[in-house]
């Protein structure tokens, strides 16, 4: 299930001394890219807090294919690879403005119940937010 796409202008507060993206900027602008996401499907941070229950990441894997440079625009991409049991994985792509990929994400998350401390099973209104059936 492919999403709106997150937009994003890169400021000077995103580069290292390189003059391109800081590396850990990228993991910054992919969750926020995220939880945009969920926020839009009435999952936020307030809903998080209510039910005591939120999302997790697992593991990730990032690959950096073409460089990120000041004020350029990109695009953010959010799809849905699989779910099994307890555990979902999703792909996420920064696109610059040419249509080139130049970051691709790969993570896997599950949610995490506040109270317990544990992954549970996703809930109805989980799976509804992040688009399965």
């Amino acid at each position: 299930m492919p999403t709106q796409p997150y937009e994003v202008l890169i400021r000077e507060s995103h580069l290292d001394t390189f003059g391109h993206v800081n590396n850990a900027t990228y993991l910054t602008l992919f969750e926020e890219a995220r939880w945009d996401f969920i926020t839009q499907n009435g999952y936020g941070l307030h809903r998080v807090q209510e039910l005591r229950q939120g999302p997790v990441v697992l593991e990730l894997s990032m690959k950096f294919k073409k460089e990120i440079t000041l004020r350029e625009k990109i695009k953010i991409t959010l799809e849905h690879i699989d779910s099994k049991g307890k555990i979902s994985r999703f792909r996420q792509e920064m696109i610059k403005e040419d249509g080139m990929v130049a970051t691709e994400l790969e993570l896997t998350f599950g949610l995490f119940d506040l109270k317990t401390r544990r992954l549970i099973d996703p809930t109805p209104e989980w799976k509804k937010t992040i688009g399965l059936p």
